[in-house]
């Protein structure tokens, strides 16, 4: 029972930790309306502004596949039958988040929100890639890709919230759209070095 308690517990105050560390500011996504404005009608930090002063401590490798692809795998899994993803034994302990204590459809809207998110890394200056070359964070094409990362991010998360099998499918082929217009640029060159246009 400890254990459980102690593992929910821990998420929230992990995320509040980490928001407080990088100095963030502590908004929801109920705050945030459609048109990227907070509740009060301010706009919210986008981009290579919102990660300005941020330090990147691993390169873009580590973080497309500690964050990026396993989160994209919780969504593009979600185009089947969400349900047949039973609990775990112990849901509080399952490494799969789609058998997790927040799993099912929960688990697909964290996944998409991790995505949303994680544009922020991809802004961040002085982030490298596994070449040891910069990430172009500051080339337009970047930013654009990241920003087309983020609006899917978001139409899978809607998507997941309203638990349709249909619009949940629209948002993966969206996602999918995404990452491959990023990866033709910068990653999918046949000797070619990655990173680099």
């Amino acid at each position: 029972m400890r254990t459980r308690l102690i593992s929910a517990l821990c998420v929230p105050a992990m995320a509040g930790a980490i928001t407080l560390a990088l100095g963030l500011p502590a908004t929801s996504v109920q705050a945030q309306g459609r048109d990227g404005r907070g509740a009060a009608g301010v706009p919210q930090s986008r981009g290579a502004a919102a990660a300005a002063g941020l330090r990147a401590d691993v390169d873009l490798l580590h973080v497309m596949r500690g964050i990026l692809f396993p989160a994209s795998n919780v969504v593009f899994a979600a185009q089947e039958d969400i349900n047949t993803w039973k609990p775990a034994a112990d849901p509080s302990t399952s490494p799969n988040p789609l058998t997790s204590t927040y799993g099912g459809w929960s688990a697909v809207e964290n996944a998409s929100l991790a995505l949303v998110e994680s544009a922020n890394l991809l802004l961040i200056t002085g982030r490298q890639c596994s070449s040891g070359k910069p990430a172009p964070v500051q080339r337009a094409d970047w930013i654009k890709f990241v920003q087309g990362l983020r609006d899917a991010g978001m139409s899978a998360y809607k998507a997941a919230q309203s638990k349709n099998q249909d619009a949940i499918v629209e948002a993966t082929g969206n996602l999918a759209d995404a990452c491959s217009a990023c990866h033709e640029v910068y990653r999918e060159k046949p000797g070619g070095t990655r990173c680099v246009p």
